[in-house]
């Protein structure tokens, strides 16, 4: 059907009971003036807008991109799409870069490929001759391709050597990661989607999936409106669509996840509602959790969190008695200081109650972006290829066997570096040679004004692969125009390990080439080769780039080595590990209760979730986990930077349902941009009343590291806490990120976005009601509506 999702976001409800089968419903946007017979061909692939990596074909007519429509047989999304992806791609056509700039007395000006190639590889092999490979640093996006990923790990980790590698996937995944590997030895989604079709309970924790993964939402709301819904828990300071129809609404004070973790934990284990045969088959550690959280009662979460102990209470019990309990985490959790911690604990919950690895019951620790996982997966960022171990020195010999290197290039004699040391590396200009591609850090990274002077400092030179001129790419030395999603073939991985093929549709616009294309002709001008001389990487094409992955990833936990181009045209998304034994994919993980927690197969030996110092090989084996997960957790410690009496707040950001990163792409969608055209801050109605603001009346927030300005609404936001999304950057004046503070998890590196002290003061009066994102929401205190803008 034609599809109308700004204002009906979710779309009509099509309820169905546990065990059923979700109802298809197919989702349509054709651009104003085309009719489906003008359409020329539909292109299958699957959104990049978010990551959900809902199923789609692409309408094209006379060599443009004319539309988009779900795909019903598709196992995501069943034919559903949101507003990003109905709409997003239509910012693709707008304002893109198509020549390649570089800067010259202090401008960027127009060039051509040969000049900006060559200014690349001259600056990058004098680099690498006078400082070596520690002189280079590559930070990349989560919406880019496997085979891109992985053509740039091999070039980064193979080829020049260098363990300076890392993504915007730090801010928004991070501590997915972190919290599997120490939890189950290794990264790896455990749950499926379809566990929402069969479970009796949903536990969000810190996740507004109403905004951030629409589709997953109406996935969740024809269950709660079908027969027998599940009961659901909702852990968030605001009152998002999704605390609107929880069960239990648990309105924490942000910074306090820990706390209320620790708390739910001690309720279980208080009420022996514990899977003692699982736990002591399966685990190690349950003697040490249960004497950490002895003393976490209700009552003690009660007064950390703000929320009162019967509701943490009936919480646990909501845990304690269900049958099959779907839990799924995000950025609400993970980009906090203790973070790594509060997710593990998550993870304890499905443990202690064996409930993993069976229909309904499943973990699904969110990604932020839509291919954040292959990041992962390809050792793009800092890991190795295919969740190996950088302390194993096997691990790193098969890759120098695979690569045909001496093991001595790769870089596992130091620990990856991570973005908020990658950073501060190109601050200081020991990094003096740092390619950004398809991020947009001059806005998405806490501290922006340190940010932004280091980019455009001289003690660095900055390359920029994007298709606009981003707020980053205006900072750069040189910037290359990127064929961006739909203009290029290649393939990428959801949060449930649900690999799509998107075939290219059309063709990038002026000069701008795909990234795999651009590195591959780095490698070749900077003369990379393996030990026989041979090119490196040994590819040129983006089929060739996944056949070398698919063998990168042979026997490893995210094994693709059974998975074809070809059966993804046919079938459409399929779920790793995809192999010999499991031809047709994996739907859920761990159903054995057996983990990658030995020596041969873990990804890590662990870290000590308090410090972050490394457990290191000896005492991971004298622990003997042998295939059990390890049950962690950590006492809770407030966050780093709490109210005062100068900045008496809590600042906590998010996004709006509107809007995808730092807007590059959808505020030139014209329905987007339309439906939330502008910066906005929340107040409670409490809080507003104190200062003296009015719904509308712009509003000044200050920090400790800068201050920003915007139109207030008048929310359900707890008290003491402002909210402000991060997406509107493009002036330093609304920039969320002037705000917050460079912290970070000791574990997961992810930096600490959700907690920062500020003050408020009103400025003058609004010329009318805030910003909202629709007319149906700028109501003070209404209700909860449709796009009002509900974080993380």
């Amino acid at each position: 059907m034609t599809a109308e999702r700004i204002s009906d976001i979710w779309g009509e409800r099509t309820p169905f009971g546990a065990g059923g089968t979700w109802p298809a419903r197919v989702d349509t946007h054709l651009v104003d003036g085309i009719v489906e017979s003008q359409v020329d061909r539909w292109v299958k692939g699957a959104c990049l807008l978010c990551s959900n990596g809902c199923g789609v074909e692409v309408a094209v007519a006379d060599g443009r991109i004319v539309g988009m429509r779900g795909r019903a047989d598709d196992r995501i999304n069943h034919g559903r799409l949101g507003p990003k992806g109905l709409y997003g791609w239509q910012g693709q056509q707008h304002d893109r870069l198509t020549t390649p700039l570089i800067r010259r007395d202090g401008k960027l000006v127009e060039t051509d490929w040969e000049t900006a190639m060559s200014a690349i590889v001259d600056r990058s092999d004098s680099l690498l001759k006078s400082k070596g490979p520690l002189s280079h640093g590559f930070f990349t996006s989560g919406q880019l391709m496997i085979e891109e990923f992985y053509t740039l790990a091999v070039i980064g980790k193979a080829g020049i050597g260098t363990p300076h590698m890392d993504g915007n996937t730090r801010l928004c995944t991070a501590t997915a990661s972190a919290a599997f590997q120490e939890s189950f030895g290794c990264d790896g989604q455990p749950g499926s989607y379809t566990d929402v079709d069969h479970c009796d309970a949903l536990f969000l924790f810190g996740h507004n999936v109403a905004e951030t993964q629409t589709v997953l939402w109406a996935r969740m709301l024809d269950r709660l409106d079908g027969p027998n819904p599940p009961r659901l828990v909702c852990v968030d300071p605001r009152r998002t669509n999704v605390a609107e129809r929880a069960t239990v609404h648990l309105p924490i004070r942000n910074g306090t996840n820990l706390a209320l973790m620790n708390a739910l934990v001690h309720e279980l284990i208080a009420r022996d509602a514990i899977d003692h045969d699982y736990v002591d088959a399966h685990t190690i550690g349950f003697d040490e959790l249960r004497r950490l959280t002895a003393d976490t009662t209700p009552e003690w979460a009660a007064e950390i969190c703000g929320v009162p102990a019967d509701d943490i209470r009936a919480a646990a019990e909501i845990f304690a008695t269900s049958r099959a309990v779907v839990s799924t985490c995000s950025m609400g959790f993970y980009q906090s200081h203790q973070a790594t911690a509060s997710s593990c604990q998550v993870n304890n919950l499905h443990l202690l109650r064996g409930m993993l690895g069976r229909p309904g019951a499943g973990i699904l620790q969110m990604n932020g972006q839509p291919s954040a996982e292959n990041n992962r997966e390809t050792g793009c960022g800092p890991a190795l290829p295919g969740f190996r171990n950088w302390n194993n020195p096997d691990h790193v010999r098969e890759l120098a066997e695979m690569w045909n290197v001496d093991p001595l290039v790769i870089p596992h004699w130091s620990p990856p570096t991570n973005a908020n040391a990658m950073f501060r590396y190109a601050e200081q200009g020991s990094i003096g040679f740092l390619w950004i591609a398809g991020t947009n850090p001059a806005v998405s990274m806490p501290d922006l004004a340190r940010i932004r002077e280091t980019l455009a400092g001289e003690q660095c030179f900055v390359v920029v692969s994007d298709g606009y001129l981003t707020e980053t790419a205006e900072l750069a030395d040189v910037v290359l125009p990127s064929a961006l999603w739909a203009e290029k073939t290649g393939t990428f991985t959801n949060v449930d390990r649900t690999v799509h093929l998107q075939e290219k549709a059309v063709d990038p616009p002026g000069q701008a080439r795909g990234d795999l294309e651009v590195w591959v002709e780095y490698a070749r001008r900077l003369g990379l080769s393996d030990k026989d001389g041979n090119p490196l990487p040994a590819w040129d094409t983006p089929e060739e780039a996944f056949e070398a992955w698919k063998r990168c990833s042979a026997g490893r936990q995210c094994d693709y080595s059974a998975l074809t181009y070809e059966m993804l045209r046919d079938k459409g998304g399929i779920q790793w590990p995809v192999t010999a034994e499991a031809p047709e994919g994996t739907e859920r993980l761990y159903t054995d209760g057996h983990f990658p927690t030995t020596f041969e197969a873990c990804e890590t030996f662990g870290h000590d979730v308090v410090t972050g110092a490394p457990t290191g090989r000896t005492r991971f084996l004298a622990a003997r986990p042998d295939g059990r997960a390890v049950l962690k957790t950590a006492p809770y410690e407030p966050a780093y930077e709490t109210p005062d009496e100068q900045y008496p707040l809590r600042l906590t950001t998010g996004r709006t349902v509107y809007h995808w990163h730092t807007r590059t792409k959808t505020r030139r969608a014209s329905e987007l941009q339309a439906a939330a055209p502008e910066m906005w801050v929340e107040l409670s109605e409490s809080d507003a009343r104190a200062l003296g603001v009015a719904e509308g009346d712009v509003v000044q927030v200050t920090s400790r590291r800068g201050s920003i300005e915007a139109p207030a609404r008048i929310s359900h936001v707890r008290d003491g806490v402002v909210f402000a999304p991060w997406h509107y950057g493009s002036s330093t004046s609304t920039a969320a990120n002037e705000l917050t503070i460079s912290a970070w998890d000791p574990v997961s590196k992810q930096p600490e976005l959700k907690v920062a002290a500020v003050s408020v003061r009103r400025l003058r009066a609004g010329t009318g009601p805030a910003p909202a994102p629709t007319e149906t929401a700028s109501a003070p205190v209404a209700p909860i509506a449709a796009g009002r803008g509900t974080g993380e």
